[in-house]
């Protein structure tokens, strides 16, 4: 008889530790309505900034190379360009890209010592740029979320850096999709009160850790929520990648035309 009461407190236990669990997952809000609210928050229209890169490979010798970049929306679509400054066998590399809500995005990159302009495809955007950790799509959606290429859902909540984050699993739509983006799966936890990415993490195509990216030194700067540091380890390789922005400014407007292949070769 003792044997039967403690079966059926046993059941009765992990009855209701699943009831638990399934009304703590109610309690989270849908997917959608994360992504919606990461992807809308406010970036402002206009951004300038200077980013210096540090690359650091699994031995620890560093490479620095810095970079002038312009950011501008127009609606839902935004453009961004990135001009190398330094080092001097880097300088005068460019990068445009445009990332457009109802079709495929462009880019181009620009190779001085080619004399070249090159188109970036979309099956290229999983590649990584120039010798960093992260992608050219990486690059083109900086702390937005993609709503085309990805089914995402809602996993439960964590905290980074003493922030409560909703973390959102983000799985390829398709083969196709996933074998461009290079990712079998990423993660993002996602400030339930600025709603800003704090981490990242993502897999290979063959379901293998691959890196992880932290957002940093999070603050407002024009009223704006503003991470002015990332950084990215590869699990893989044990290469690292540090990005610091500086002269961050959300107000001063520039001309529509540092966003044409002209410019790429000319320069800002």
């Amino acid at each position: 008889m003792k044997k039967v009461s403690l079966s059926i407190f046993a059941i009765a236990f992990i009855s209701l530790q699943s009831v638990v669990v399934v009304n703590a997952q109610s309690l989270l809000p849908k997917a959608s309505l994360i992504v919606k609210n990461t992807n809308e928050r406010d970036d402002g229209k206009f951004l300038t900034q200077t980013t210096t890169l540090e690359l650091i490979d699994k031995r620890g010798k560093k490479k620095i190379q810095v970079s002038k970049s312009f950011r501008k929306y127009y609606g839902n679509d935004k453009a961004q360009v990135f001009f190398y400054q330094s080092p001097t066998n880097i300088r005068g590399t460019a990068f445009l890209t445009f990332n457009y809500i109802d079709k495929e995005d462009d880019r181009w990159l620009y190779l001085p010592a080619l004399r070249k302009t090159r188109r970036i495809s979309g099956s290229e955007k999983g590649d990584y740029f120039l010798g960093t950790d992260l992608t050219y799509e990486d690059i083109n959606l900086g702390s937005k979320i993609s709503e085309t290429d990805y089914y995402h859902k809602v996993v439960g909540t964590e905290i980074i850096d003493g922030h409560k984050c909703y973390v959102l699993e983000n799985i390829p739509k398709t083969d196709k999709l996933k074998k461009e983006l290079k990712y079998s799966k990423t993660k993002s936890w996602i400030d339930v009160e600025i709603w800003m990415v704090r981490k990242a993490e993502f897999w290979d195509v063959q379901g293998n850790a691959l890196k992880t990216l932290y957002l940093k030194n999070i603050k407002k700067i024009d009223g704006i929520w503003t991470a002015s540091t990332l950084h990215v380890k590869n699990h893989k390789t044990n290469h690292q990648t540090y990005l610091r922005f500086t002269n961050i400014d959300y107000k001063t407007p520039f001309d529509d035309d540092l966003f044409t292949e002209e410019s790429l070769v000319n320069g800002f």
